[in-house]
């Protein structure tokens, strides 16, 4: 598995509009409706699970920077992920109680939960890592984005 797989090349926002949590939520989900991901009748209901996951089970800001808002979501086929980055900074409720800048949203199929942890387990132990974290940050087009995430998954791999 490999983050390039999971991330389409057009669910990527360079600049997410939304200053807050929530609609930041919002605009990942839409964005994977819009490239085919998942049906766009659904983003209300997962977007709701998300926001309620959040409330009931913590954050999913982790600190340094960034978040990764997830769920599992019925009758998906396979992992699919979106990013999206802020220069602003968003209001996550992050650990550390900085602002996040880089969200990676992750949506699993509820009946493979070990594909939901596997996904979880990359997306972490690629945001663990500083200068992933710090071309993430610098990064402003869907390209370069895309271009760092083949990059992480080379080296991660090779």
């Amino acid at each position: 598995m490999r983050l390039q797989d999971l991330v389409h090349p057009e669910a990527i926002v360079p600049e997410l509009e939304s200053t807050e949590r929530n609609g930041a939520i919002r605009e990942l989900v839409r964005v994977l409706a819009e490239v085919g991901a998942i049906d766009g009748g659904r983003v209300d209901s997962i977007v709701k699970s998300i926001i309620a996951r959040e409330r009931t089970r913590g954050t999913t800001g982790f600190g340094k920077g960034v978040a990764a808002p997830h769920a599992k979501v019925e009758g998906l086929e396979r992992v699919v992920a979106s990013i999206g980055c802020s220069r602003r900074g968003i209001d996550f409720a992050a650990l550390d109680g900085q602002p996040v800048y880089t969200a990676i949203l992750l949506l699993s199929p509820s009946d493979k939960p070990e594909l939901h942890l596997k996904a979880m387990d990359l997306v972490f132990r690629h945001l663990q890592q500083e200068r992933f974290r710090k071309f993430l940050r610098q990064s402003t087009t869907r390209e370069e984005i895309y271009d760092l995430l083949r990059e992480a998954d080379e080296n991660l791999l090779g």
